[in-house]
Formats: C-alpha cells, structure tokens, sequence
C-alpha cells in the first residue's frame, strides 16, 4: 500500500513538472538598438504564449560607473505582463522604451529576459534639449 502511495506520488509530481516546462517558457531578444533620433531603446521580443497582447516593461537597476571610468552600466530587466501564459504560439513584438529618465549616461545598458537571456546596447550621453 506504501509502495503504491509513493509510486502515485511520483507519477504526480512528473505530471506537474511537465506542465511547469510547458508555460515556463523564457522571452528572448531577436533584435535591441537606439534609437538616436527619439532617444529610445527598440527591442524586439521573441516570445510564446496564447496570445499576443502582451506587454514589455523595463525594471531598471542601478547605475553604476564602469570599469574604466569613462561611461557607466546599468542593467535593466525585462517584464512580460503574461508571464504565466501557456507556451502555445510562438510571437514577436516590438516595444520602444523611453530613455529620458535614465540619469547615467553615456551608458552601456544590458537587459535581462527569464532565465537567462542578455542583451547590451551603448547609449550615449543625453541628448540636448
């Protein structure tokens, strides 16, 4: 009665673990630039899920100065507003973010999608107004 108890909880537990791998699925960059002349990020957003509305958001880290001195860094991490939905299609977007509220710069920006997905862009200083 044990050995079947623990052979169904087993079973269970590969059951949920596979549907986890089924919506789990990570946003990816198939493209990321500045725009100079509107002093915005472009990214183009690799992604799966049911639908296609979703939404991008930039969660920005803290600016720090670089290695050398001679700019700065700053990551910023990339929000999907549906990140739970199922992986059923595969989708891209194109999302334009905003850089005047950036007080670091010139900069070299590096944005993260789950799990591990990078991208680094060099904006320069801001432009004058």
């Amino acid at each position: 009665m044990k050995a079947r108890w623990i052979g169904s909880l087993i079973a269970t537990a590969g059951i949920a673990s596979s549907l986890l791998v089924q919506t789990a699925q990570a946003d990816n960059f198939a493209n990321v630039y500045y725009d100079a002349a509107k002093d915005q990020l472009v990214v183009t957003i690799a992604y799966r899920g049911t639908n296609r509305h979703h939404r991008f958001s930039l969660q920005w880290g803290q600016c720090n100065p670089s290695q050398d001195g001679t700019s700065n860094e700053v990551a910023a991490n990339v929000l999907d507003s549906q990140w739970q939905d199922d992986a059923v299609n595969n989708y891209q977007k194109t999302t334009r973010f905003s850089l005047a509220s950036v007080p670091c710069r010139p900069a070299t920006v590096t944005l993260r999608a789950a799990p591990h997905f990078l991208a680094t862009v060099m904006i320069p200083a801001a432009p004058s107004q």
